[in-house]
């Protein structure tokens, strides 16, 4: 079925890599999105720039080159780091709209007023357009509609600042405060950038008229604004007020439609970087997308594919999140650290290894494009089942050593050390 018409709603990470997998597969995809409506900066690490590479997303990954000294003052310590570069989001949106471009995408620029199901997928534009597909994917970010049986976190708000001073070094810095945390950012030409996160249910807020003064007067307080900004970060500033909370969509599959991204999983700024977290949750896509559409009779273990692996990188990056909360050990009785620290649960990022829980079972697993089921092995630490090392399957491995076997009469000469350390890791003796 690969002339159906696959409509993608939202051209950010998540929904450029889903659409261009998609359309390497040969599938007519179209994308409708909305411009960002404020200027934002972001700072990326390694794993993103790997994560777009991997993607096909040259044009996006270009903008990312700008490497930047970063400072980090947390829990009375103050480190110096250069693991960040920043990335201009108004030229990194459009790059990826080069990119998509580029692969044959047709792009559709537009605010959506009305998504309907009725024979097809029919979206409407507030300028009056239409589009119809036989397939949606939900990319819209945290402006997508909201899903049914959803998780969320504390309730977080961020006030992102912007103002314009002279060119210099580009840098940026983060820093915990007693109702919260502040990253900043200045880039090269001279643009700066300041986002405080809050809690939203106890930070004690001006009306918006006053935010610009309310900001202003925080970044007054703080000697590291002082150190990494000129006298202009003491002026009030453009203020733009958004949603940090971090939010798992209850269903994020079904028959015709998928969610991915924010859309899918929207976590805490603390957690990691928003578009590795993006990039995470789309990349698997296209598979499960090719298989709802080409071998319904497997759409039960496609949707379940994507959801118990959205589920698992949502729990994954809020564990991350709580853990760098509970770095901050000076403010661990104030209300916004308290909440945070204990959440999303007390299990540990990573599980200790136990041989003795190790089970070979099947697991749905993406093969040639297409969600199919093989055996895996499950360990405390990946529940959902690892099923190769390096070209290696390990079931069958494990199977035999379970029944006695020696790992010499399982596994080739050459091979053996790697799949020894492995196994040394789940806790084989």
């Amino acid at each position: 079925m690969a002339e159906a018409r696959i409509l993608v709603l939202g051209a950010g990470p998540a929904g450029a890599a889903t659409a261009l997998g998609l359309r390497r597969m040969g599938y007519a995809v179209t994308v409708v999105s909305d411009w960002r409506r404020f200027a934002a900066v972001e700072g990326v690490s390694q794993r993103v720039l790997e994560g777009l590479r991997h993607a096909g997303l040259g044009d996006a990954l270009a903008q990312a080159t700008t490497p930047a000294t970063r400072q980090v003052h947390w829990s009375g310590e103050r480190l110096q780091l250069n693991q960040e570069c920043l990335l201009d989001r108004q030229r990194f949106d459009q790059a990826l709209r080069d990119d998509l471009r580029r692969a044959g995408v047709e792009l559709i620029a537009g605010r959506v007023r009305e998504v309907a199901r009725q024979r097809r997928w029919q979206v409407s534009l507030d300028d009056g357009q239409g589009v119809a597909g036989d397939f949606l994917v939900e990319a819209r970010g945290r402006q997508a509609p909201l899903a049914e049986g959803r998780l969320r976190g504390p309730e977080t708000l961020s006030l992102l600042n912007l103002w314009q001073s002279s060119p210099g070094t580009p840098m940026s810095a983060v820093e915990s405060l007693d109702d919260g945390w502040a990253w900043m950012a200045r880039l090269a030409d001279g643009r700066c950038y300041w986002q405080i996160t809050l809690d939203a249910a106890a930070a004690e807020l001006p009306g918006k008229a006053q935010l610009p003064d309310y900001c202003a007067e925080r970044r007054r307080q703080s000697s590291l604004v002082a150190q990494v900004f000129g006298p202009e970060a003491l002026a009030p500033a453009q203020v733009h007020a958004r949603s940090s909370t971090a939010i798992l969509a209850g269903s994020c599959a079904g028959a015709d439609w998928l969610r991915v991204g924010d859309a899918a999983m929207a976590v805490d700024p603390l957690s990691g970087n928003g578009i590795f977290q993006s990039l995470s949750s789309a990349l698997q896509a296209p598979a499960v997308i090719n298989t709802l559409l080409r071998h319904p009779e497997r759409a039960a273990l496609a949707q379940y594919f994507h959801q118990t692996r959205i589920e698992q990188l949502f729990l994954r990056f809020a564990r991350i999140g709580r853990d760098f909360y509970r770095q901050e050990q000076g403010r661990a009785g104030q209300p916004f650290w308290a909440r945070r620290q204990g959440w999303p649960d007390a299990q540990p990022l990573h599980q200790a290894p136990d041989w003795q829980a190790v089970r070979v079972q099947p697991q749905p697993v993406l093969r040639d494009g297409l969600v199919s089921e093989a055996e895996v092995v499950v360990t405390a630490d990946q529940p959902l089942g690892v099923w190769h090392l390096q070209g290696v399957e390990l079931a069958p491995i494990v199977r035999g050593l379970q029944a006695g076997a020696a790992l010499a009469r399982l596994v080739a000469p050459e091979q053996q050390a790697m799949v020894a350390r492995w196994l040394h890791e789940q806790g084989y003796r």
